[in-house]
């Protein structure tokens, strides 16, 4: 039995989603074009635009795979019982894609900054809606913590990550991510024993 044509052409916009967030995150996306994104994706390139008119609309939608990610992350996440334990499961699930930040950095932020540079603003402000999802679920477990300032140390962790990432980018090295996710995993336990 085959697929109906709809199902088809939802498969081929979800790959050129998945696509479009894996080529941006490693080229970037000024440097990346809808062929290579066609070419990840398995899609003729012609067909690229039966779905996304510009490739503003393959990086809009690349950030919309990134938001979902991370959805995902954290509704698993909110699984665990204890605020403390699911902010400690972020970091070490940073740690864990050590190697990729790395090489590439932090998804979401090196299109922040990438984007962050743009006359027209749009995009970035677009970027800046997904890192926002985060802080809000940071600031939420912190919250739930009884911590004082939780929109504070939410900008602090997330700032904390978003340097680890760029250092291990920007040094090629992998165990800045694991040294600063230890430091950071330090600073929660301190946060926590000293409230």
């Amino acid at each position: 039995m085959t697929n109906s044509p709809r199902a088809r052409g939802t498969d081929k916009r979800r790959r050129l989603t998945a696509a479009a967030a894996e080529v941006v995150h490693r080229q970037g996306a000024e440097r990346t074009t809808i062929a290579d994104i066609a070419r990840a994706a398995d899609v003729p390139v012609g067909n690229v635009y039966y779905y996304f008119k510009t490739k503003d609309d393959l990086v809009e939608a690349a950030l919309s795979e990134h938001a979902g990610n991370l959805a995902a992350v954290t509704a698993e996440l909110d699984a665990l019982p204890d605020p403390l334990d699911r902010l400690k499961a972020l970091v070490d699930g940073w740690v864990g894609q050590r190697d990729t930040a790395a090489r590439y950095g932090c998804p979401t932020g090196s299109l922040a900054t990438e984007l962050g540079k743009r006359e027209d603003g749009g995009l970035g402000e677009e970027v800046g809606r997904v890192i926002r999802l985060l802080l809000t679920w940071v600031a939420r477990q912190f919250r739930e913590l009884g911590l004082d300032d939780p929109d504070g140390l939410a900008l602090t962790f997330v700032g904390a990550y978003q340097g680890m990432s760029l250092l291990a980018n920007a040094l090629r090295d992998p165990d800045v991510m694991t040294a600063q996710g230890a430091r950071l995993t330090r600073w929660l336990d301190d946060l926590v024993a000293a409230a």
